[in-house]
């Protein structure tokens, strides 16, 4: 099927009207960057050495600003350097002090520790020698109490049997005061009798 004229008609229109418009941007570009190239050299007149001045002015300034930087880098590195030697040092310092106390501190403990440990065993031997001392002194009590105790018994039985005697020397002593007695009052009485007996003749 063929596309009507009148479509056909607007459409070459179209083309024509957008290629006279290509055409005057190019010539409207090619104006603009001849101007621009003339502005650029006007000002190369104008402001040409003084722009070159600046620039120069900026490169010392850089140059200098990184010398300046190096130089305080370097002396921060410097300065960094000698506190990390000194902190080191300091630590090599205080580590070694501590090392040493630690060890001091591990000789006074063992001085301790033996010295407690002797102490633990003469106060062993002195708990030991007492309980053998007591012991033997205890045995030695008793046997004293029983040797006075025996002693105390004989001396009582020697008592006893002395009194026992002096009793049955005493009770043979009154029997013979008693017969003694006896034959007196009848002595008495028979002389008293033959008293009467006289008188009566």
């Amino acid at each position: 099927m063929n596309p009507p004229e009148e479509y056909i008609n607007h459409n070459s229109f179209k083309v024509e009207h957008e290629g006279s418009n290509s055409a005057i941007n190019d010539l409207q570009f090619s104006n603009s960057i001849s101007e621009s190239r003339n502005l650029d050299k006007v000002r190369e007149i104008l402001v040409g050495n003084q722009i070159r001045d600046i620039e120069k002015r900026f490169t010392r300034l850089e140059e200098r600003l990184i010398q300046e930087f190096s130089n305080v880098r370097d002396e921060t590195k410097k300065r960094l350097d000698a506190l990390e030697y000194y902190v080191k040092q300091e630590v090599d310092s205080l580590t070694q002090r501590l090392k040493n106390e630690q060890a001091e501190r591990d000789v006074q403990v063992k001085a301790v520790a033996e010295e407690n440990k002797h102490l633990t065993i003469a106060f062993e031997k002195k708990i030991t020698q007492f309980d053998e001392q007591s012991t033997h002194t205890q045995r030695e009590l008793r046997e004293q109490i029983l040797n006075q105790s025996k002693s105390l018994q004989d001396d009582i039985q020697k008592k006893s049997e002395e009194i026992l005697v002096l009793l049955q020397r005493e009770a043979q002593e009154l029997r013979r005061d008693k017969t003694d007695r006896s034959n007196l009052a009848a002595m008495f009485t028979e002389l008293a009798i033959r008293l009467n007996a006289e008188n009566k003749s």
